[in-house]
């Protein structure tokens, strides 16, 4: 699915909503190494941006937006609107990521 049919909103300008097909989701849930805490331990000493967490959490999110695009072509959308994610600690070094939204069929709003 091509990303600038994927938004936060609740419309793609220049397009009108045919119709919907529900919610569409991604899920992972990741887990920190005994290194990457490590290291994250280390970083986390000096401040600031701690990078080896930083990544992880990219990969995660990343990971549940294209589940989420491969749910809704499953579902024969073009389009995901209302996008959101959300994280949840499962257990102590256990994080499930969470990517949905609601796919929807669009088309070029002619009236523009």
């Amino acid at each position: 699915m091509n990303n600038s049919m994927v938004t936060t909103a609740l419309t793609l300008p220049g397009y009108k909503i045919v119709s919907s097909h529900g919610v569409v989701r991604g899920i992972t849930v990741r887990s920190r190494s005994i290194i990457g805490n490590f290291f994250g331990g280390l970083q986390s000493l000096f401040g600031g941006n701690i990078t080896i967490y930083t990544r992880l959490c990219e990969r995660a999110r990343a990971e549940t937006y294209q589940l989420m695009c491969e749910h809704a072509e499953q579902q024969g959308a073009n389009a995901i609107i209302s996008v959101r994610y959300d994280a949840t600690d499962l257990m102590a070094g256990l994080t499930e990521v969470l990517c949905y939204g609601t796919a929807v069929i669009v088309e070029p709003d002619s009236s523009i």
